[in-house]
């Protein structure tokens, strides 16, 4: 077994306390992305999401948040692996990394689709490029070639226009959990978790 070690930086960027906290972890999560893009780290906007299929098998990748509100609001092919899994096991989670800061951030909750006319005005608002591959692309499905997905392509963006197709839409996930960490020295981390008692929070500090 090839063993890794070392290439750890102490971290002392910041700390977490009750005081520093907002009630709403909502709000706390909207904070903590102003402060990751005012920081211009790369992509503070990418987050991993955990699946679970109806078998109990995890599986995990990058996407983007395009809405806060209620919850957190992100935009895929229905037909995916990611879509299948909700569609079997609407149970998820996401984490957010922001190194440059020493953050992260962990949220668990139960997604649903969100209608579709917030579907249809995001697929609107992307670029044509965007529209065209998220419409050809039979996401997660083995392809034999590239150029086969390079002509669908060149096809779609003959099209004057491209509507949303009935496979590609958004879900949101609606918090139960809510984890914010802060990097400390010696590994003595700052953890504090809200945890949705009702219609309000019950917020702990957790040992790291």
């Amino acid at each position: 077994m090839t063993m890794f070690d070392g290439g750890h930086s102490e971290y002392t960027s910041g700390k977490l306390d009750f005081p520093d906290l907002l009630a709403d972890p909502i709000e706390q999560l909207r904070l903590w992305l102003q402060d990751a893009t005012n920081a211009k780290v790369i992509e503070p906007m990418a987050m991993t999401l955990a699946t679970v299929s109806a078998e109990g098998l995890p599986s995990a990748r990058m996407v983007l948040l395009r809405g806060l509100d209620e919850g957190v609001v992100f935009y895929t092919n229905y037909l995916s692996r990611k879509g299948m899994e909700l569609g079997e096991n609407p149970h998820a989670a996401l984490c957010f990394w922001w190194g440059a800061l020493e953050r992260q951030v962990r949220v668990e909750g139960r997604v649903a689709k969100v209608s579709t006319e917030e579907s249809d005005a995001y697929f609107g608002s992307r670029p044509k490029d965007s529209q065209a591959a998220s419409a050809i692309s039979p996401q997660s499905q083995i392809v034999d070639d590239r150029k086969e997905l390079e002509q669908a392509m060149r096809e779609m963006l003959e099209q004057s226009t491209i509507e949303r197709p009935d496979h590609w839409g958004g879900y949101r996930l609606i918090p139960t959990y809510v984890e914010f960490w802060q990097g400390r020295k010696a590994r003595l981390h700052d953890r504090f978790a809200y945890v949705r008692q009702g219609d309000g929070w019950n917020i702990h500090r957790l040992a790291p």
